[in-house]
C-alpha cells in the first residue's frame, strides 16, 4: 500500500511552509500613513505595481484607507446623520 506522503507530496507541503517564512514588514495603522505621507505614497506606488500579490495586504489597505480618509477631509466632507423616512405620512 503506498503512503500518502510520497517525496513529491512532502516536497510541496515544505515549500508551501517555507513560501511563508520571508521578511514580514510591521504593519502600520491608518493613522500613521495619515501621519507620514512619504512612506504611505511609497507603500502605494508598491501596491499599485503589483496588485495581484499585495492588493489585500494589511500595510495597503491601510495606506490606501488613510489615501481616502484624507481626501474625504480635505474635501471637508461630514458624516450626516441617517434619515429616519418611515415616521413620515403618518
Amino acid at each position: 500500500m503506498k503512503s500518502l506522503l510520497t517525496t513529491p507530496a512532502v516536497l510541496m507541503i515544505v515549500t508551501a511552509t517555507l513560501s511563508g517564512c520571508g521578511k514580514q514588514e510591521p504593519v502600520q495603522t491608518v493613522d500613521w500613513y495619515k501621519a507620514n505621507a512619504p512612506e504611505r505614497l511609497k507603500v502605494l506606488e508598491r501596491c499599485k505595481a503589483n496588485p495581484g500579490e499585495l492588493a489585500l495586504t494589511p500595510n495597503c489597505v491601510n495606506a490606501k484607507t488613510a489615501a481616502n480618509a484624507l481626501v474625504l477631509e480635505n474635501r471637508e466632507y461630514k458624516q450626516r446623520e441617517p434619515m429616519n423616512f418611515s415616521s413620515q405620512g403618518k
